[in-house]
């Protein structure tokens, strides 16, 4: 059932032949009676730090005061920890102190929930002593012990709790979940960068709409609490049929599935984008942007004599609410510009004219649009079928126009025009303000006719704006 690698076996049989114990524990177990790859292999063992770093060559001290020391074999790092008993809980997150116990029962009863609390080895097989394969079957997310206990040594288990169960497709058995809603405050205790990654892996997980959970239980009151305000948003418009909140996540399930597609054609995402690119990176600016892409809606909805919701000027409301909730939780500058843009624009559609696609790809700038049109076609995918097969059209038509103009190397940008500020400034514009405002006077006049890039012409132009101050 559990088919451990060579390199954990090795350590496993070190650990043995030193007459210590020693157990592949946690995550990697759950996954391999599961079925699935684990992603790492943590070990644990009756061995304590001074003794794991006696018996192998290399180790690193990842941390050993919790007793943790990574055993490095062929340049691939290890988790080996001691067994441990944790002392209390003060602020809801670390314990104040850690005893280790030569009881492997002692340990794997401290752990959050019981498909994690199994350990393994060859001689032993599986322990399983809080019936986590039985919680596996019945496809359960169950604390080990009293939930409320373990929620309130960690008060991150609640989040991590909900982030399994749409990872495995699982539900969270009762009281569990009765606990959550009732400590759900404390999770304000927790790191704004935890938080983060706990949503951001949900989000990655097979059922990102389990994010219902985590607002119907409180828990984004803490961090998120745009989210309640887009489900109490009904969307009375022939274009929808969900209210705000579960068409965004639809939209979410849409961009990721979309994004899958694309990989598969080999298709770099996005192409123009010369940042900092990683592929789990841009997935992530996506899926944020598809999350938050109406959270303007609330603010904004209004309707008529007729009955019909409207939402004008949502993205403009909703493009400063998704950079105040991108900042609130803490994501990096160059991840927080690009939702705030796609957010902005996702409402700007191609309406067939090259000069609106220049237009659009100076203003919200040549990077954006992958994403945007990534955007644009998970959001029609996630409303109503009404005229849906036009709008896919219109955004497919939107990318070729925009291919067209990059390939043709149509000017959009400043660095785009045969001219730079230097050539300005030699013209005699004053060194200042005026030579970005000339430059953008000129930009304007290029975008609407390309075969004016011309820096003879754009000099004639520029001449006829100097004004010395």
């Amino acid at each position: 059932m559990v088919q451990i690698p060579e390199k954990v076996e090795y350590i496993l049989d070190t650990l043995k032949a030193n007459n210590y114990e020693g157990y592949a524990v946690g995550g990697c177990v759950r996954d391999s009676v599961l079925g699935r790859i684990p992603g790492d292999w943590d070990i644990t063992t009756s061995a304590k730090p001074e003794e794991v770093k006696k018996i192998f060559r290399k180790t690193v001290d990842t941390g050993i005061e919790h007793g943790t020391v990574t055993v490095i074999l062929g340049g691939e790092g290890f988790e080996v920890t001691t067994y441990r008993v944790d002392g209390k809980y003060e602020d809801h997150r670390h314990p104040t102190e850690v005893e280790f116990t030569p009881d492997l029962r002692e340990d794997l009863k401290r752990r959050d929930f019981t498909i994690n609390a199994m350990a393994y080895n060859p001689e032993k097989g599986i322990v399983d002593l809080f019936d986590g394969i039985n919680d596996l079957k019945h496809r359960c997310i169950r604390c080990v012990g009293e939930p409320e206990e373990r929620f309130s040594e960690d008060a991150l288990r609640m989040l991590r709790g909900i982030r399994f169960a749409g990872q495995l497709d699982f539900s969270i058995e009762e009281r569990t979940l009765q606990a959550i809603q009732k400590q759900s405050a404390s999770i304000g205790k927790v790191s704004v960068e935890r938080i983060r990654t706990e949503i951001t892996k949900l989000l990655f997980s097979k059922r990102p709409d389990k994010l219902l959970l985590v607002e119907r239980t409180g828990l984004s009151e803490s961090f998120l609490p745009e989210f309640s305000k887009m489900l109490e948003t009904v969307q009375n418009h022939p274009h929808h049929s969900f209210d705000v909140g579960h068409h965004s996540l639809l939209a979410v399930r849409n961009v990721r599935e979309i994004g899958e597609k694309l990989r598969k054609k080999e298709a770099e995402i996005p192409q123009p984008y010369d940042g900092d690119f990683r592929i789990e990176k841009v997935d992530t600016i996506l899926v944020f942007a598809a999350l938050l892409h109406d959270v303007g809606k609330p603010l904004c909805k209004t309707t008529d004599e007729k009955g019909v919701d409207h939402f004008h000027g949502h993205a403009e409301a909703g493009s400063q609410m998704a950079h105040d909730i991108m900042r609130r939780l803490r994501f990096d500058n160059d991840t927080v510009n690009m939702v705030t843009k796609i957010v902005r624009f996702h409402e700007r559609r191609f309406d067939g004219s090259r000069k609106a696609m220049r237009r659009l790809m100076s203003q919200a700038g040549v990077e954006v649009m992958p994403y945007l049109f990534i955007i644009q076609e998970a959001d029609v995918l996630s409303q109503s079928e009404y005229m849906r097969e036009e709008k896919l059209a219109r955004i497919k038509e939107g990318r070729s126009v925009f291919t067209e103009i990059l390939g043709q190397k149509e000017a959009v940008r400043l660095q785009d025009l045969e001219v730079t500020g230097k050539d300005l400034l030699d013209l005699g514009v004053p060194r200042g303000p005026q030579v970005g405002k000339v430059l953008k006077e000129l930009l304007d006049i290029v975008i609407d006719s390309p075969e004016k890039n011309n820096r003879k012409l754009l000099l004639t132009e520029a001449q006829k704006r100097i004004t010395i101050e």
